[in-house]
């Protein structure tokens, strides 16, 4: 059977108190700006995300890998960026066109319905760039998601105001849509972290989807995580890992787990409140798990329990 995922809400917003809405899950996308014509197989997908078949991957809570030695994680450049930061630097497409070959068979026997992911299998090689003129970018990103501790689970049920404000407090900022688009595929444009195939056994993916219990409305991550009800149906919804538990699935760039685990917010620029905030690269669940699609329509006070973040900086030699 397939079910909405509804994603949980920030109901106040500078002391006013907002009607509760009822929105589709985390993983529901609407069209990037950049999306160039219907008619193009574009890098941002219809707006939807599903409840799928189960696909085997990694453990959920799997043990963190012992920090001490130096193959536990993935070689990557660093220069100019401060201790847990990754070097990002090169051309990046603002447009790319991605054909899809093969589509999930759930997609193919429901397509149409909007609570079905499109959920690509495999890709036809090479991803091509749709406008003539590439961008430089340089920047720092955090290898991992936030708190970026090794032996910590990531971050959830915290809107985008409340990641801005914790990347503010270290020195750090939040991630553009087109620094995680290029931290996630690189020069190559590659649809998905590990290439052009999807592959639960690289990033924590495809896992069974939990219909969360819509009687109460989820607390933001501190407060649930003091509230017996809330901590148990978190800990019943929850299947990220522990951050450096499984490097498999790690970018070009080094940057682990930006398809999967957890939806990152990055900053949508020459947006205004309460629309500068998009969600990327997928969670856990059977949704599309890829590096250029972007949620766009969840607010900055918004959250959900599948909702976390990473934070980007400046390099320090300004690229």
């Amino acid at each position: 059977m397939i079910y909405p995922k509804p994603m949980a809400l920030g109901p106040r917003h500078l002391g006013v108190v907002l009607p509760l809405l009822v929105m589709a899950a985390a993983g529901c996308d609407k069209k990037s700006a950049s999306t160039p014509a219907e008619s193009a197989s574009v890098a941002v997908p219809p707006p939807t995300e599903s409840a799928a078949a189960p696909v085997a991957s990694a453990p959920a809570d799997a043990g963190a890998p012992d920090a001490s030695k130096e193959s536990a994680f993935p070689p990557a450049k660093t220069e100019g960026c401060p201790d847990g930061m990754i070097r990002v630097e090169g051309e990046y497409c603002p447009v790319v066109i991605e054909k899809c070959d093969e589509h999930h068979p759930e997609y193919v026997a429901h397509k149409g319905d909007k609570n079905v992911s499109e959920r690509c299998l495999h890709y036809e090689k090479p991803s091509r760039c749709f406008v003539k003129e590439r961008k430089h970018l340089s920047f720092c990103i955090d290898r991992f998601e936030y708190p970026n501790e090794v032996g910590e689970l990531p971050r959830v049920l915290t809107s985008w105001l409340q990641a801005r404000d914790m990347c503010d407090k270290i020195g750090k900022r939040l991630c553009t849509e087109d620094e995680f688009n290029f931290a996630c595929e690189g020069p190559e444009m590659l649809p998905q972290v590990n290439g052009y195939d999807r592959d639960p056994k690289v990033c924590n993916i495809d896992k069974p989807y939990h219909q969360p219990d819509h009687s109460r409305q989820m607390l933001t991550y501190d407060k649930c995580m003091e509230t017996d009800w809330c901590k148990a149906e978190m800990d019943r919804l929850d299947q990220r890992h522990r951050i450096g538990a499984v490097n498999t699935c790690v970018s070009w760039a080094g940057v682990v787990d930006m398809n999967g685990n957890v939806n990152e917010w990055v900053e949508l620029p020459g947006k205004k409140h309460p629309n500068r905030s998009g969600l990327k690269g997928g969670w856990w669940g059977p949704v599309r798990n890829r590096c250029r699609p972007t949620v766009t329509f969840h607010k900055e006070f918004d959250y959900g329990y599948e909702a976390g973040f990473r934070c980007c900086k400046d390099a320090a030699d300004g690229g």
